[in-house]
């Protein structure tokens, strides 16, 4: 008896391993339908960059409307072949010790059509490109703060170092398997620390480096071409469906959820805007209520895919009073942050990010956060979130803005960053480009 039953379970045992050596291992297929609808946000995030260069390029002075506006054109011919070469590979190469990505992916090595672990219904090369059109718009954001008086050339060479050392951590920390979004369990569905906090920060550092324009405070500096910039700001609005409803990385229901949070804080906060200055200022200005639109696509950018529409309409109401608050106490503290990067993308980007720890629902993403099981906020009952992402936000803060202010200062000493006087008083598309963008100056 005792041989039948040990020859018995070794029949079984056997048995059991070969039944588990048939089970097939998960298999990542490409889904056309996914495929499909990330292609397309991916080219409406590639069409927000130009649509900053409106945006920004008819607040400044006329002189200086081509040199804005080939910021960030020529952002999205630089970063996209740094992206290409090693950008990618840090951002979201290998993970080391939490912090940086490893170069094994340089120049896209091993990354082909096959699909990934971070989307599993996609190419690769179509995952890689789409975040590439992230690490494009990021540095351009940046150049709002120091428009009408920075060199091309330094324009340049702080991009290419600063989309090395300062975007490509960060955006690993938080999405490429680096401690903010492993380790400390932070969440950020599209951007709002990765993209708004770390260029705003940038800003920062940009402003106490460079100084003011010359006769800023003293000189009128109106907007050029307002329909100009409202024509920017709705390109904006269009492409920030890919931006947000397209970090569902699916066809699905989370990028409906994040299309309807999306337009409808960044509605509010349009409207908000509005209303505040309509009662502060007497009148509601055009800039004011597509900067108010700006204002709520970079507060629901980090909560898109975490929050219900209901809470997208707190997120903009905040949006629309704090950066309006903001944009407004600038002339008190005197600096001069020449396109409101600072009080637009900082305090609407610090905003979201907090109100996705109060606001988040496994009941609106079951699978969201580092453990695929859905976060909830402080107001769904962990208010241990909240504090998740307060420490996600400091410790942008201080990396960026340390690193940022040293980047700068780098490449003052090197090459220069200010445009000279006479450059500035001619306009930088005179002096850094050779052209004009009107015939006339009437």
């Amino acid at each position: 008896m005792k041989r039948i039953i040990l020859t018995t379970l070794f029949v079984l045992t056997l048995c059991m391993a070969a039944w588990a050596a048939d089970v097939p291992k998960e298999v990542l297929k490409v889904d056309t339908g996914d495929t499909a609808w990330m292609l397309i946000s991916t080219a409406l995030v590639m069409l927000m960059t130009p649509g900053l260069g409106f945006f920004y390029g008819g607040m400044v002075r006329r002189k200086n409307v081509l040199g804005t506006i080939m910021h960030s054109f020529v952002m999205l011919c630089m970063v996209s072949v740094i992206w290409v070469l090693w950008g990618y590979s840090l951002s979201f190469g290998p993970d080391i010790g939490g912090v940086i990505g490893s170069l094994s992916w340089f120049g896209l090595n091993s990354v082909g059509q096959e699909p990934s672990d971070y989307a599993k219904t996609i190419p690769h090369l179509l995952f890689m490109i789409y975040q590439g059109m992230f690490a494009v718009i990021t540095p351009a954001l940046i150049t709002g703060a120091f428009a009408e008086r920075m060199k091309f050339s330094a324009l340049l060479v702080f991009s290419a170092l600063w989309l090395t050392l300062v975007y490509a951590p960060v955006c690993h920390w938080v999405w490429g398997g680096g401690w903010i979004g492993v380790t400390l369990g932070a969440i950020d569905f599209a951007g709002g620390t990765v993209v708004h906090i770390n260029s705003a920060m940038a800003a920062v550092a940009a402003v106490i480096i460079m100084g003011k324009r010359k006769g800023y405070g003293r000189d009128p500096m109106p907007p050029h071409n307002l329909p100009m910039t409202i024509l920017g700001g709705a390109l904006l609005w269009f492409g920030w469906f890919g931006f947000n409803s397209g970090s569902a990385l699916s066809s699905s229901g989370l990028a409906a959820v994040a299309f309807v949070t999306t337009n409808t804080a960044t509605a509010m906060a349009a409207m908000t805007w509005m209303v505040v200055e309509w009662i502060h200022r007497g009148k509601p200005t055009a800039l004011g209520a597509v900067s108010g639109a700006v204002a709520g696509l970079v507060a629901i950018t980090p909560a898109a895919g975490f929050v219900s529409p209901m809470a997208s309409i707190i997120i903009g109401m905040g949006a629309g009073v704090l950066c309006y608050i903001a944009v407004s106490l600038k002339p008190k503290f005197g600096y001069d942050d020449s396109l409101d990067v600072i009080g637009v993308h900082g305090v609407g980007g610090t905003w979201g990010a907090l109100a996705t720890g109060l606001f988040a629902s496994k009941l609106i993403n079951p699978t969201g956060g580092p453990d695929s099981l859905g976060v909830n906020g402080l107001f769904y009952g962990d208010p241990g979130q909240f504090l998740k992402q307060l420490t996600a936000v400091a410790a942008t803060y201080v990396y960026v803005l340390i690193v940022s202010l040293v980047l700068f200062k780098v490449v003052d000493l090197v090459i220069g960053l200010r445009a000279s006087e006479e450059d500035e008083f001619a306009g930088l598309d005179l002096s850094m480009h050779g052209e004009k963008a009107y015939d006339s100056e009437g």
